[in-house]
């Protein structure tokens, strides 16, 4: 996933093992030759007996340092070696109670940890180590079942990207089977689900029998395509997310997927782990994400015997063997032969005449989008920013997911409470992620992650801030519309590593929308700014050494940024003048980050889109 390491895409060499995958999948003999032969003359393919290319840099690597890892909790990049995971997650919980995954209910003082007797842990305590995990019982279906911190409450095999190699899905379903003849089940509080990439996945494993072990184990076919890792995971059952509430538990996710930024899989989720999709039957078997699956058994199985991960693990050969037997060719060939055919409620769509796309002012889906609304043929040169008002004072690493989320639309937020406007039951209100095609969802979404933090509202977490000068506690959204009706510009302030993450435009669409004119903030992800600067909203990046802190800025300024008006260029310097509200002025200086003579072309007509259209017309 490139967008992760700053890269717009990744380049790997080709080689006779890519050939044997693509002759599996059923491609044609031509298209393969094709391949072989470009790679070959553009210097790409890779054979032993070629010299090794020259590169600026080499890193070298131990391969046998290379170990199974996890990723988490909260960012693709985190890297957790599952020998590691236990004391991992203990120290991250016990460390100042949790600065990575505590994040508390703002209205709560409950700790997250509790001493062996049962007493509050001071956070700042050293005897905090020492804690144990917090037990609640619920009711769930009937049963009394205890939770924990570190209950895997979500275990899914999802994602196009790792279930499209049948190495992994069989290995799952091997481990599933092995789980199932040794008697073992999958706790009832860990929701399961299984939805591949591509039907081939599902024919494979049914012809080998391995479908039925992992649906034995709750592993039931959900869906093809994208689920739990764009937030599509569907409402935990009301007992359990009740006691994540009330007991303010740190219950995880484990999938199979490639995103898991804070808020995204689910909203009692706090810790949301990436991994093979072996390991995510392993970790639903244990139910628990804090154990050692190396030394400490998986689940008890019949008669009472211990069962380590090891004693189910499938070796390669018995891998290697189902994948020579039931995955072939003519299964891609059959199934991708008919792929643009659709299904009859496809085929049976109603399709209107005409050239143009009839635009339903009724649908909550999809609405004509409001970038052309005031576009002439005349560039109007851009000004200085006056006057203008701080919508939110972020930390560092906020994401593009904390800009735009992706997951589940909350009732209580402006975009919930817009489609229940529409008539929309809450039910049916599906997830950000697909409804992109609504501006009116998606500018109520911005800066509404439930795990944002805005410095201006320290006390509360999610999409919210202070109207100023009132200092009136409100949504992003609605305080963003109120400043827009007084005719006030408004500024992001932020820390390092501004818009990592998948670099969805909507972040940078949001975020114009709401009437933001700049970002200012210590660095930026390489591709959010670059989306913001297509938007028109001018991405400032304060001087090396400084920051929102050691400039004392609270939020509460007045801003003006100043040198606009006589003309940009590629890394222009710009004064900000900022007025306290005890009408002291602090004035420092940050950079234009629009990097090349394009970029400074796309912001002076207001963004790449009325460029383009100025061109056509």
């Amino acid at each position: 996933m490139a967008p992760e390491y700053g890269a717009t895409m990744g380049f790997f060499p080709v080689d006779e093992k890519t050939i044997d995958y693509l002759r599996l999948t059923g491609r044609t003999g031509e298209s393969i030759q094709l391949i072989e032969t470009y790679c070959k003359t553009q210097k790409l393919f890779r054979e032993d007996s070629a010299p090794d290319p020259l590169y600026h840099d080499v890193v070298e690597l131990d391969m046998s340092q290379v170990v199974p890892c996890l990723a988490g909790p909260k960012r693709p990049q985190d890297r957790v070696p599952l020998s590691h995971l236990k004391t991992t997650f203990h120290q991250s919980i016990t460390q100042s109670c949790a600065v990575v995954f505590q994040e508390t209910n703002s209205h709560t003082s409950k700790p997250v940890w509790e001493q062996e007797g049962g007493s509050p842990v001071d956070p700042h305590d050293p005897a905090c180590g020492v804690a144990r995990r917090r037990r609640v019982t619920i009711d769930l279906q009937g049963q009394a079942v205890t939770l924990n911190h570190g209950a895997v409450v979500i275990a899914a095999i999802t994602s196009c990207t790792n279930t499209s190699n049948p190495a992994a899905l069989i290995t799952a379903g091997l481990l599933a089977k092995k789980a199932v003849s040794a008697g073992l089940k999958t706790p009832c509080w860990v929701k399961t689900s299984f939805a591949p990439g591509s039907k081939v996945a599902t024919r494979y494993l049914r012809a080998s029998g391995l479908l039925t072990s992992l649906e034995a184990l709750n592993f039931h076919l959900a869906a093809y395509g994208c689920t739990t890792c764009i937030g599509n995971s569907g409402p935990l059952p009301d007992s359990i997310t009740q006691a994540v509430k009330s007991h303010d538990l740190v219950v995880t996710s484990v999938l199979s997927g490639n995103r898991n930024f804070e808020g995204r899989i689910n909203p009692v989720t706090r810790a949301n782990f990436l991994t093979s999709p072996a390991l995510v039957v392993a970790f639903a078997l244990a139910g628990i994400i804090d154990i050692d699956l190396d030394t400490e058994p998986i689940g008890i199985g019949t008669n009472g015997i211990q069962i380590y991960l090891r004693d189910i693990w499938p070796s390669d050969a018995e891998v290697q063997e189902i994948a020579t037997r039931f995955v072939r060719p003519e299964l891609y060939q059959k199934e991708y032969a008919e792929i643009f055919d659709g299904s009859d409620v496809w085929r049976n769509l109603p399709i209107p005449d005409g050239a143009l796309y009839r635009w339903n002012p009724r649908s909550t889906y999809i609405q004509e989008p409001p970038f052309f609304q005031y576009v002439d043929s005349n560039v109007s040169e851009p000004m200085d920013i006056s006057n203008a008002r701080i919508l939110a004072v972020l930390g560092d690493s906020v994401t593009t997911d904390h800009i735009s989320p992706a997951g589940a639309i909350p009732a209580y937020t402006p975009a919930g409470q817009y489609l229940i406007d529409q008539g929309v039951a809450p039910e049916n209100f599906n997830s950000y992620g697909a409804r992109r095609g609504n501006h009116q969802v998606m500018i109520r979404g911005t800066f509404a992650n439930i795990r944002l933090n805005n410095e201006l509202v320290p006390e509360t977490d999610g999409g919210y801030t202070r109207l100023l000068p009132e200092k009136e506690t409100m949504t992003i959204y609605d305080a963003a519309m109120t400043y827009q009706k007084r005719g006030i510009p408004l500024v992001v302030i932020a820390g390092r590593e501004y818009g990592t993450g998948s670099s969805r435009d909507w972040a940078a669409k949001g975020t114009l929308l709401l009437g933001v004119k700049a970002v200012i903030a210590e660095s930026f992800e390489r591709i959010h700014r670059s989306n913001l600067v297509c938007m028109g909203v001018l991405p400032l990046q304060f001087m090396a050494g400084e920051n929102r802190k050691t400039l004392g800025l609270d939020g509460t300024e007045n801003l003006s940024i100043i040198g606009i008006t006589e003309g940009l260029a590629a890394g222009k310097i710009l004064k900000v003048s900022a007025v306290r509200t005890d009408d002291a002025i602090k004035s420092f200086w940050v950079t234009a980050r629009l990097d090349s003579r394009i970029e400074v072309t796309y912001y002076r007509h207001g963004g790449i889109l009325n460029y383009v259209l100025r061109n056509m017309a």
